[in-house]
């Protein structure tokens, strides 16, 4: 048995299917994995992603501290409740975590990285925390939901108090609002993991169940992880841990606009790598594809191009599309358009195409 998050008992009485995911028990579907995701493209779906990790840092020097620690520079963010997305490198330029850190005052920033990168983030983090006299506190009394869709936002809306709907409503894409408990309260952010609107929303985990069956009853479905991943992967946004490692920088990874060059003179862990590889070539890159014909990609096929071979880092059937996508890691200097997969033994041709795929419920790609 793994661990468990504040809506496991949502879970089990909505008839989820469990499965192990980063020591957790999570739901990977409740019936249709298609449904769902059809539900968050075409309405608005609700996700438990509790078992994410929360970190508050606090102190004086949390800022220098981020900005040394982190790819993206937080030096740009003064209005409480702004977020950006960021890679936190190793020395060797390889992402330890992908997350998105929140600017809540001068002395205070939040943090929500990956489940299952929690304790080697934990420790990078007091690793660094330190010299900077700052206090890192993961939040393990709260939960988070995250509510997708076209229609996602008006109906979270509709469960939240008078003041605290009017200040989302208000939000702006990467930014978020606190209810009158304040942090400790009701954390509401207009992002997003699945390429549609709508928010990730906070909250104390004795109060996560008021709030999932509230959603409910407003008409948002329950939907499992296995409906995110093809989500976000139509949504061309990189998985880590497969398009992204401890071994590749976010310049192999298709992350080259999450690195903040200005200005110059900021240091950040991993810049001189990622200097070298921007002015001398990186090696490899990473690109969308889509199967030209039926077949399915999935992870780890090879990928066949006029300079050399590559490999599929995450591949699924889109149901959006109705055709099979994926990332893949490949030479740097293959500029053809045109690949082959090599699939149980058969080349298959596949194209290389711009991500997204699908953004906002539009398909953004050729067919």
């Amino acid at each position: 048995m793994g661990r468990r998050t504040p809506l496991f008992d949502e879970h089990t009485r909505l008839g989820a299917k469990l499965v192990d995911f980063a020591g957790w028990d999570m739901p990977i579907h409740y019936g249709s994995q298609i449904d769902e995701h059809h539900a968050v493209r075409r309405d608005a779906g609700m996700f438990d992603v509790s078992h994410m990790t929360v970190v508050d840092l606090h102190g004086e020097d949390v800022r220098p501290m981020l900005r040394y620690l982190l790819a993206n520079d937080v030096g740009r963010l003064h209005e409480a409740g702004k977020a950006l997305y960021s890679c936190m490198l190793n020395a060797r330029g390889g992402v330890i975590d992908d997350l998105i850190v929140y600017f809540m005052r001068a002395d205070f920033f939040r943090l929500v990285v990956n489940a299952a990168t929690r304790d080697k983030d934990l420790a990078w983090l007091e690793q660094h925390a330190q010299p900077y006299g700052v206090r890192a506190t993961e939040r393990t009394d709260l939960a988070m939901i995250a509510v997708q869709g076209p229609t996602a936002r008006q109906r979270a809306m509709s469960v939240l108090d008078k003041d605290l709907a009017a200040a989302a409503a208000a939000l702006k894409p990467f930014s978020a609002t606190v209810s009158a408990g304040g942090p400790n309260g009701l954390f509401v952010a207009r992002t997003g993991y699945t390429g549609e609107d709508g928010f990730e929303m906070i909250v104390p985990g004795a109060d996560a169940a008021a709030l999932w069956r509230a959603l409910d009853k407003a008409g948002v479905r329950a939907c499992g992880l296995g409906a995110r991943d093809t989500l976000r992967l139509e949504a061309g946004m990189a998985l880590y841990g497969a398009d992204m490692t401890e071994e590749t920088t976010p310049l192999q990874s298709g992350l080259t606009w999450t690195v903040a060059w200005e200005p110059a003179d900021r240091e950040f862990i991993g810049r001189a790598v990622l200097e070298q590889q921007r002015d001398t070539g990186s090696g490899s890159k990473l690109v969308a594809l889509v199967l030209e014909g039926k077949g399915v990609l999935r992870d780890h096929q090879t990928v066949v191009t006029t300079a050399g071979s590559g490999e599929i880092t995450s591949g699924s059937f889109s149901p959006t599309l109705g055709r099979s996508i994926a990332f893949a890691r490949i030479p740097a200097d293959a500029g053809d358009q045109h690949v082959r997969v090599d699939i149980r033994g058969r080349l298959l041709p596949a194209r290389v195409v711009k991500a997204p795929f699908v953004r906002n419920g539009e398909i953004r790609v050729k067919l």
